[in-house]
């Protein structure tokens, strides 16, 4: 990777301005978007959820915390009216009572010809399927926690397959990367808890949307998105704090198994599971949409193994010498209870209230209470006890303290413990979020949650607890001599057992333009 960057950057810095075809001169270093951002936020208690949530980890749970930015970026848009495209960009972060003193939040080169595009480096990307500043977020790809560095192969727009009458698009990624908060679980961690070092990452995404613009209001999306931590060494402590290190493979068959889940974990003999710790969601959206308002409806369906993501598994196996092979004539059925549903409205002849997002999250099953492996007394297979975010090897599904999914499940960073679990994911939760413009320089938006919530299988709550969660945001966007210019406030409330009693108040003051601008 680090080969590939300096390759791509030398390609980068040696591109002069230079004759290209009739659409003119190509000049690589015009049409810089620049960001001077400063924000600061003042709470009791913690910094409430939706100030510190879905930020890409750009937050902090500190009763008083900040930061300066500063990024300066080329996107691929430029270049729309060309075969090809080039992008990069750079964003740092100086901080004040956050997880590090200094960090690049992004730092990226990237490239198109046609319509598929490779990226290298550390960048932000938006949710799918969902309103990327009114949901709650995905439960698999979210935007809750800082950028993996990686190498991303993608589709990033719907292609429009030129049979079927044009009626059927395509878009996905593929991508491997890695983990860079080695040094935060280290930290983190209180003697004789577990942590994970150099682990790598992978994604993959694939969405079909069939509709056609312009000759039907109707259109559908499936999506299937799959992740996986994978390689890297896992530090595991027992209960009277002897230690393991397991050092898992990276080769040619680990990253193989991370794209296709197969292969085992390192402690692994008689009961084998994939390598590597793996999670997905089934997503799908209808959207109606015409000239004054459109409404969609989502889901979002989460799994970790076999059991969440078939709804069915061979649950028996045979007898005597037998008893280590599966029969066919067992099956266990898994219910399909653990899901996100949502909808959206937009109105779009109404600036006042423009969009408006619903969301109902459970995910309380995780394919039942039990857990047993067959074995020569029982030949019972039952797999359920999923634990959701959580790995028996790895530190779950998180970076630098922050879920990389769903923020409603409780981060690592919230535990006072020193152990990087996720403590809530079991729970139920409605999710409310409207915004509009009240002029065309102020708009604003509103956020409210209500979760009730019962802890996980293995650390349950001893009676169910009520959580809300609240966030109001005001943005003005300035013009004439301050163009560029915009400031946003925002005030935060939380009340429950999960999070705790938290008020909160957040400034953000920033600045965006152009650096040497193409003339037109």
């Amino acid at each position: 990777m680090i080969r590939i960057c300096i390759l791509l950057a030398t390609i980068l810095w040696n591109l002069p301005t230079y004759s290209t075809d009739s659409i003119g001169k190509y000049a690589i270093d015009k049409d810089l978007t620049y960001l001077i951002e400063i924000q600061g936020s003042e709470s009791h208690g913690h910094t409430p959820l939706w100030l510190n949530a879905n930020k890409h980890g750009l937050s902090s749970l500190a009763s008083s915390n900040g930061y300066l930015r500063a990024s300066l970026m080329r996107d691929m848009a430029i270049d729309s009216t060309r075969k090809w495209a080039i992008g990069y960009g750079a964003d740092f972060v100086i901080p004040t009572h956050y997880t590090s003193k200094f960090f690049v939040h992004q730092a990226y080169a990237e490239g198109r010809w046609l319509h598929g595009t490779l990226t290298i480096g550390s960048k932000e990307y938006n949710l799918e399927l969902k309103n990327n500043l009114l949901s709650s977020g995905s439960q698999t790809l979210g935007i809750n926690a800082r950028p993996v560095p990686q190498i991303r192969i993608a589709l990033p727009e719907y292609w429009t397959l030129p049979f079927a009458g044009k009626w059927i698009h395509l878009k996905g990624h593929i991508a491997y990367g890695y983990f860079t908060d080695d040094n935060w679980q280290k930290d983190f961690i209180a003697q004789y808890s577990g942590f994970s070092e150099h682990v790598l990452y992978h994604s993959k995404a694939a969405y079909l949307k069939i509709g056609k613009e312009g000759i039907s209001p109707f259109s559908a999306e499936l999506g299937l998105e799959m992740a996986a931590q994978f390689g890297g060494k896992n530090y595991v402590y027992d209960s009277e704090g002897r230690e393991y290190v397991y050092r898992n493979p990276s080769n040619f068959a680990s990253f193989l198994y991370a794209f296709i889940p197969g292969g085992k974990d390192q402690p692994e003999s008689t009961y084998q599971n994939e390598e590597g710790n793996h999670l997905g969601s089934y997503t799908a959206r209808l959207n109606y949409d015409n000239d004054n308002w459109g409404l969609s409806i989502y889901a979002d369906h989460f799994f970790e193994d076999h059991s969440a993501m078939f709804f069915i598994a061979k649950g028996g196996y045979g007898s005597g010498d037998n008893w280590d092979k599966r029969s066919a004539s067992s099956f266990v059925l898994y219910k399909l209870k653990d899901i996100m549903l949502g909808t959206e409205v937009r109105l779009k002849a109404c600036p006042w209230l423009s969009n408006i997002v619903l969301e109902y999250l459970y995910t309380k099953y995780q394919s039942g209470p039990l857990y047993h492996e067959h074995g020569k007394q029982m030949s019972d297979q039952i797999s359920g006890c999923d634990n959701y975010y959580n790995h028996g090897l790895y530190t779950g599904w998180q970076h630098w303290g922050q879920v990389i999914g769903n923020p409603l499940y409780r981060s690592p960073l919230y535990n006072n413990n020193g152990k990087i679990n996720v403590y809530n994911n079991r729970f139920s939760a409605v999710h409310l979020g409207f915004c509009g413009h009240i002029s065309h320089r102020l708009n604003y938006r509103i956020l409210g949650t209500y979760q009730n919530s019962v802890g996980t299988y293995d650390a349950p709550y001893k009676k169910p607890k009520d959580n809300y969660y609240f966030m109001g945001e005001a943005e003005y966007h300035f013009t004439g001599r301050l163009q560029g210019w915009n400031i946003r406030s925002s005030l935060g409330f939380d009340w429950g057992y999960t999070l705790g009693n938290n008020q909160g108040f957040q400034l953000t003051v920033s600045k965006r333009g152009l650096i040497n601008p193409s003339k037109k």
